[in-house]
């Protein structure tokens, strides 16, 4: 009798013992793909850009977006042109200083 007993508890301990690691396999890569794989994507496609492929898609993508500007009355909001002049007279006083020395 105590053999039987012995026997199926054993069963019972393997039983739980596969169905806990089964669950944290799961919790596991459930909580990776949710967090990390985002991250591992982006990583990707930024370590890709060396690839001809990629390089030709970047150059259409900007292309594209130079088009849609084009035909816009306004390619800046009136701030980023207060910016970008403000900038400009910067580089401009600084190549200014080059040439006197």
């Amino acid at each position: 009798m105590s053999k039987i007993n012995e026997t199926n508890n054993l069963k019972k301990f393997f039983i739980k013992l596969i169905s806990i690691t089964l669950a944290i396999i799961i919790a596991f890569n459930i909580v990776f793909n949710l967090i990390f794989a985002d991250k591992l994507e982006n990583l990707s496609r930024i370590l890709s850009l060396y690839e001809k492929e990629n390089i030709d898609q970047i150059k259409d993508k900007l292309r594209s977006e130079i088009k849609k500007g084009l035909d816009k009355k306004y390619i800046l909001n009136k701030e980023d042109k207060i910016l970008l002049y403000k900038f400009y007279i910067k580089i401009k006083n600084e190549f200014k200083e080059i040439e006197k020395n």
